[in-house]
């Protein structure tokens, strides 16, 4: 049987696992199961295709947790599972493309050009010509404006979308997203910075700023 190293707090809940204690696992159920579902309908094209993905994840992390080393949190590994399958049933059902191709305008600047001042500006080249505003938190919490940045996120490109709801909704760590995706760091961060800024883009008009 593997050892456990590197999340020590998560040492008993293991071991708990894998003597088949159905309350930990439901414990482990309760934390995980909304992440899931939502990582899963990242990659498919319906909420009742996710769901039958999470299910069988589950029956993996079940049939894998003996073998589990601890290189990642139980949280990671998890996601990791279902994001796997779920690329795989999506792409099976040609309802997906692989997260490794850059496609749907990646070139496209992650901001419109026009927000820059041009580069013979005799004092500030490149710099803001209209920067960003600052929101007020109640402002971004308010349920309209929530609403509207989740319609916001299902219009971005699948990789954009992805990376976003991984670090800004689940919370993911960098590294987390990466091993979840199989995408480089480099790639992450880029990802990551053109999802925010068409986000922020498609908020504006609401909140108030440049447009």
């Amino acid at each position: 049987m593997s050892s456990v190293a590197g999340h020590p707090e998560e040492i008993d809940l293991i071991a708990a696992l894998r003597r088949g204690d159905e309350a930990a696992f439901l414990t482990l159920v309760r934390s995980c199961q909304s992440s899931m579902s939502r990582v899963a309908r990242l990659f498919v094209s319906s909420d009742a295709v996710a769901e039958e993905v999470v299910q069988e994840t589950w029956l993996a992390v079940l049939q894998g947790i003996a073998a589990f080393e601890g290189r990642s949190s139980v949280r990671s590994w998890i996601l990791s599972i279902v994001a796997n399958r779920a690329r795989s049933r999506g792409q099976r059902e040609a309802r997906s493309a692989p997260f490794s191709s850059f496609d749907d305008a990646e070139d496209e600047p992650a901001v419109d050009p026009a927000r820059f001042l041009p580069s013979d500006h005799p004092r500030w080249p490149g710099h803001w010509a209209a920067p960003p505003e600052r929101w007020a938190d109640e402002k971004l919490l308010a349920k309209e404006t929530l609403g509207l940045m989740r319609k916001a996120i299902e219009t971005l490109p699948p990789a954009q979308r992805q990376v976003i709801v991984l670090r800004d909704i689940e919370g993911c760590s960098a590294e987390e997203v990466c091993a979840t995706l199989g995408v480089s760091d480099g790639n992450q961060r880029v990802l990551l910075h053109r999802a925010r800024s068409r986000v922020r883009a498609m908020l504006e008009p609401h909140l108030g700023g440049p447009v």
